[in-house]
């Protein structure tokens, strides 16, 4: 009984613990040009997030092709996520963001939308006709099924049902120059009830607080 118990107890313990340690992991970068650069803008794009989902052990039915098109699903609506929780917030800051489906649409009709990596930011600031850019990268890695994760937030609590850890990766880049002149990186624990625009709420509140366009 005792032994059961202490068990129980450890187990506990490491949930709590790995969840400290995935919430606490966070970076922030400002180029000493940042301040300087930032008053000039006046129109900031969000750029179609770049998603990566994978598994820390492969499911049996795993489709490759489906994960795939999973990726570009979760990619918009992140990049809607951000969006609506700027808008949001408008009057908080300095410049206003270009509407989404007008990024994209330019960058569909210049013939680069699956093709990002291949170019400067600041040719991309070019085609959207933006003062800068955001671009923004959301890795998910699974590391426990649906079910598993429900047992535990039924044992130790909503907080320990976490199905695997995202990682956020937000840069600004300046129009003129294509220099980055910011940039956050984020780690969290991902909640079996977690959609891609609730964590977008969530680390987005993590991002204001080093958001640089905030009055």
């Amino acid at each position: 009984m005792k032994k059961g118990l202490l068990t129980l107890l450890s187990s506990f313990c490491f949930v709590l613990c790995f969840a400290q340690v995935g919430e606490a992991a966070k970076q922030v970068y400002s180029s000493p040009r940042l301040k300087e650069a930032i008053e000039t803008h006046k129109v900031v794009a969000i750029l179609p997030f770049k998603a990566n989902l994978s598994y820390k052990k492969l499911p049996k039915n795993y489709d490759a092709e489906a994960n795939a098109n999973q990726e570009k699903d979760v990619a918009l609506q992140m990049q809607n996520g951000m969006y609506t929780y700027l808008l949001r917030k408008g009057s908080k800051f300095t410049v206003s963001f270009q509407d989404i489906d007008r990024t994209n649409a330019l960058l569909k009709q210049a013939g680069v939308y699956d093709n990002l990596d291949v170019l400067t930011q600041d040719s991309i600031c070019k085609i959207l006709k933006v003062d800068a850019v955001i671009k923004s990268t959301y890795s998910f890695e699974r590391t426990s099924s649906d079910g598993g994760a429900i047992v535990k937030g039924l044992l130790f609590g909503s907080g320990a049902a976490n199905t695997g850890s995202g990682f956020l990766l937000m840069q600004i880049y300046n129009g003129a120059d294509g220099e980055l002149l910011w940039r956050f990186s984020k780690e969290m624990n991902e909640n079996v009830m977690g959609n891609a625009n609730q964590i977008m709420d969530r680390m987005m509140r993590k991002v204001a607080r080093n958001f640089p366009y905030d009055k």
